[in-house]
């Protein structure tokens, strides 16, 4: 499979602090890839860099087959910024109209264009601009950066100050973009992470430490088990037993734990549960497990 972005030994610091130290990671063709980490790890950093907005200290970025270069146009990219702005005097079609007229696009293209993503966004309206909700600006910004039928869109934490409706409207659409165009997702929001996309890395301490797709990864974890009983006495009893377990009322929820060691326990005590059950683990689970 062709990657559409290869990062390789990238540094970056300002001043004495460093922000990137030797990240290395791939974006495969027609993947949504999940970008993760917490405020300030370096996600939007890494990003301008790739974009060309930076300059890089060190290493090297290959974006669609051509390596970036600081204050270079970066071909064949889309970008959605965490705060997109607008003209608000404008209205979406004419806005869309303007951006395709600076990159030079026919004007019957443009105009076909932008009524396809007007309609795939939700935003027929004929309102201005000025009167759009956060929700609706995301969506907008998504629509301009597809304008130009990118190989690579970038969205910056596009969810992070969205109500629950405004990130489903938006994730919904990052979604349908799959097969399409390959979305990288920038968040410290992991729950979104998990609903879209099919491709993470996950950075801390200015480095990936856990990359690939999300499936085989969950697969390579240890696994947490979730057991209800009937009586308290019963609950804490095993809890007890087992050590460093969770209790919420009746229900047992041992992490990172052995399931022969569980089955022992339960055996040797004549401990029967009304429920045991194998969790799937979670991105939140991974990442609290790498970090810590």
């Amino acid at each position: 499979m062709t990657n559409v972005l290869e990062i390789t030994g990238l540094k970056k610091s300002f001043g004495d602090l460093k922000v990137i130290e030797g990240l290395d990671f791939v974006v495969p063709a027609g993947s949504i890839f999940g970008f993760v980490g917490v405020n300030g790890a370096g996600k939007t950093t890494t990003l301008k860099m790739a974009l060309g907005l930076l300059a890089i200290d060190e290493g090297e970025i290959i974006v669609c087959g051509e390596r970036v270069s600081y204050g270079e146009t970066v071909k064949n990219v889309g970008y959605l910024p965490d705060i997109p702005e607008f003209y608000p005097y404008m209205k979406p079609l004419e806005y869309l109209t303007l951006c395709g007229e600076i990159a030079g696009m026919p004007r019957g293209k443009i105009n076909d264009r932008g009524q396809e993503l007007l309609e795939l966004v939700g935003l027929k309206s004929k309102r201005k601009i000025g009167g759009f909700s956060r929700g609706m600006k995301q969506r907008l910004g998504i629509a301009q950066a597809l304008l130009n039928e990118p190989q690579l869109l970038i969205c910056d934490e596009p969810t992070s100050a969205l109500d629950p409706m405004g990130r489903k409207e938006i994730l919904d659409i990052l979604k349908a973009m799959q097969g399409e165009t390959t979305v990288i997702f920038s968040t410290h929001i992991l729950a979104d992470v998990e609903r879209i996309c099919d491709r993470v890395a996950l950075l801390n301490g200015g480095k990936v430490v856990l990359n690939g797709l999300l499936s085989e990864i969950k697969k390579q974890r240890t696994n947490s088990y979730s057991l209800e009983f009937a009586a308290k006495n019963s609950t804490e009893k095993f809890a007890a037993l087992l050590g460093g377990a969770e209790i919420s009322e009746n229900t047992v929820v041992a992490r990172n734990a052995d399931g022969s060691q569980i089955i022992g326990i339960l055996a040797e005590n004549k401990l029967t549960p009304l429920r045991f059950e194998l969790l799937e683990p979670t991105l939140e689970d991974l990442f609290l497990e790498v970090i810590n």
